[in-house]
């Protein structure tokens, strides 16, 4: 952990609580679509919220967890655009009112928040008395980076997990909405809505992707106070990003590809680090390897270069298909 005072890690965890808390309040008071101008708005102030809290930590901490954080958010900051597909498939295989869209992602990000905190304490304990786990992480970016290459991380249709599953089994749901009501009454019974359903579906999804993007941030830092700031500032302002980016999620087609690329690097930084500090009896006799150690200033870059690449490349190919078909249109 790095040298961060107590009093700004203690603040830092109190504004977080109520912005959080000042966003449900929002949303539950008025839910609706937000314009496009709504949307630009509040994904400014949280990703400005995020540059200054960078700044602050580089105030209080030093450049090492100030260069940290801003990995770590990046990277998961463009895994949630990536997940934003499913969430998309989620709300239509629910038919969810556009109106109530906001509440069920609200909802969702504070269920994925409470869960990846449970996952972060749980990756920060392991980390600390077992420094092997870092083979296994690595490993298992590398292989997801293999599986998003290969398009087995694409999903063109939504399919229920178990505890989704369970929900509809045991529990009395009804077909139909009820406003933004959890629960409501049908001759008399009560039943619960399909939105309790979709929380838990948004909620255990998003649980699902943390198992790629915890280990991708243990890989940047192993400070946990950063690693969940960084996790909290990439899941704000992710259900305006959901309204701004709508249609053009699919316009994005390399942006799986720089995932992968941003994935397997870290994937092989943690591997390096397994072997910098191994303990393994069977690896090089239980003594370190001496192998070069990845700077976080140099993950920072190859962060920030290939996800812009990807990005510049996506719309670069969907504004060139757009003018094949114009032109194929004229003619």
């Amino acid at each position: 952990m790095h040298d961060i005072p107590t009093w700004f890690r203690a603040v830092s965890l109190a504004v977080l609580a109520l912005l959080l808390l000042g966003d449900l309040y929002l949303v539950r008071r008025r839910p609706h679509v937000p314009t496009v101008k709504e949307c630009l708005a509040w994904i400014g102030f949280y990703v400005g919220l995020a540059v200054v809290f960078g700044g602050l930590l580089y105030l209080v901490g030093g450049g090492a967890p100030a260069t940290e954080f801003y990995a770590g958010w990046l990277t998961e900051y463009s895994l949630s655009v990536d997940n934003l597909f499913v969430f998309v498939l989620i709300m239509a295989s629910f038919a969810v009112p556009k109106e109530q869209q906001q509440r069920v992602l609200m909802a969702g990000i504070v269920i994925a928040l409470v869960l990846r905190g449970v996952f972060i304490l749980a990756g920060a304990a392991l980390i600390e008395h077992f420094t092997w786990i870092f083979y296994f992480f690595g490993a298992f970016l590398v292989y997801t980076a293999v599986t998003l290459v290969r398009g087995g991380g694409e999903e063109e249709e939504y399919h229920e997990n178990r505890l989704v599953g369970l929900v509809r089994r045991v529990l009395p749901v009804t077909d139909h909405y009820d406003g933004g009501r959890l629960t409501t009454r049908v001759d008399g019974r009560r039943f619960l809505t399909p939105l309790l359903v979709v929380f838990v579906a948004i909620g255990t999804t998003d649980l699902l992707f943390a198992f790629d993007s915890i280990p991708a941030i243990f890989g940047l830092t192993q400070d946990p106070f950063i690693v969940f700031t960084a996790n909290v500032f990439a899941l704000m302002g992710l259900r305006q990003l959901y309204f701004l980016l709508g249609g053009l999620l699919d316009r994005l087609v390399y942006l799986p590809i720089g995932l992968a690329v941003v994935l397997a690097f870290i994937g092989v930084k943690l591997v390096l680090e397994a072997l910098h500090e191994n303990t393994v009896p069977f690896v090089n006799g239980g003594d370190p390897v001496p192998v070069p150690e990845v700077p976080t200033w140099l993950s920072l870059v190859v962060i920030v270069v290939v996800l812009a690449v990807a990005t510049l490349a996506s719309l670069w190919r969907a504004r060139r298909l757009g003018a094949d078909a114009a032109s194929s249109t004229r003619t």
